[in-house]
């Protein structure tokens, strides 16, 4: 059965309409003139009733309920992978293609899990569902994909430096609430996340697992990385920061490839590959910082240089940020939804 596509103006339901990543998706969406015939926003019946504005006009949001789906081409998932399981399916019965923000559906052998910009290709002959990978994953393949088409990668190390925004708009605005706090020298509780967060930062607070000494946002990226670029075996070393920073992520990152490299030829890779923006200044000491990624739909990608800890020189080391809640989300599943209009000419 071919997979399914979308019309050339389709019916969109957003669900989590009114959650931090849920408005991105509608700016996404507006920003790039997606060409929306009608559009849902869905979310908890706490929320409905509000309203959010789409192309300057009004938009109700309404109570998600099984029947939510009736009419609709696409639906934008971003509400938690329970929901996401209990609904998804619902909504592509009704005849929508989903695409799915949360972890539910990533690692089904069915359903790709896409990063246009990396393997775009994996979306041929999907089943109605395709998943949109975790943020640090997203992020990090735009920057390592031009590469590794170039050089096969042989091992990755990680290091990430991650924004409140991962933990949705609550985060966000503790971090907000508890840094005023600090500056008025008052305590501030922590009821979000599990330690004080106003210039601090902390161990992912993903669930940690006691035997093996990793958290569970740390075997999601290496999961999903190993998937994004099919290298099922790849070695890849992980730790996991929550830093205060509200929206960008960052990442150290040391890569092995199967050859020696050229930092010249690897930055020209990058300045040229699609959704990068290259930020390797030495002379000023500018490089990728999240005050200047948040907002942008480019990866920026910097600190080009030889990983003194390998003496073949086949390991390069670079600094990434990218915004979390765009192409670590909703920018991404806009992308995916692009990708299935039918195509002009």
């Amino acid at each position: 059965m071919p997979a399914r596509s979308l019309p050339s103006q389709p019916s969109v339901a957003i669900v989590g309409a009114t959650g931090a990543v849920g408005v991105e998706l509608l700016g996404c969406l507006e920003q790039r003139a997606f060409p929306v015939s009608r559009l849902r926003l869905l979310a908890s019946a706490r929320s409905a009733g509000k309203t959010m504005t789409f192309r300057g006009q009004p938009v109700t949001v309404e109570e998600l309920t099984p029947d939510s789906f009736a009419g609709v081409d696409l639906a934008l998932f971003s509400a938690g992978s329970g929901l996401s399981k209990s609904h998804a399916p619902l909504a592509v019965q009704a005849g929508a293609v989903v695409v799915d923000n949360s972890s539910a559906f990533r690692m089904a052998p069915e359903v790709p899990l896409v990063v246009p910009e990396v393997n775009a290709a994996a979306m041929e002959g999907h089943g109605g569902i395709i998943a949109n990978p975790n943020c640090v994953a997203a992020i990090a393949t735009v920057a390592l994909a031009p590469l590794h088409r170039a050089a096969p990668i042989r091992r990755l190390s990680l290091a990430t430096y991650q924004a409140a925004s991962g933990a949705g708009a609550a985060a966000m605005e503790e971090l907000r609430l508890a840094t005023a706090a600090a500056l008025r020298g008052e305590d501030y509780p922590p009821q979000v996340l599990p330690h004080p967060y106003a210039f601090n930062f902390f161990s992912h607070n993903a669930a940690m697992d006691p035997e093996t000494g990793y958290n569970g946002e740390e075997t999601k990226v290496v999961a999903e990385t190993r998937r994004i670029l099919d290298l099922p075996d790849l070695p890849v070393g992980i730790t996991c920061i929550r830093v205060p920073i509200l929206r960008a992520h960052g990442m150290a990152i040391s890569v092995a490839f199967d050859a020696p490299v050229d930092v010249e030829a690897a930055r020209a890779l990058l300045a040229a590959a699609p959704g990068v923006k290259l930020v390797d200044d030495r002379a000023a000491n500018h490089f990728p910082m999240p005050s200047e990624a948040s907002g942008q739909y480019d990866v920026l990608v910097g600190r080009l240089r030889p990983d003194w800890a390998d003496p073949s020189g086949r390991t390069l080391a670079m600094f990434v940020v990218g915004d979390q809640l765009l192409k670590g989300a909703a920018l991404n599943a806009v992308q995916i939804a692009e990708a299935l209009l039918p195509r002009q000419g």
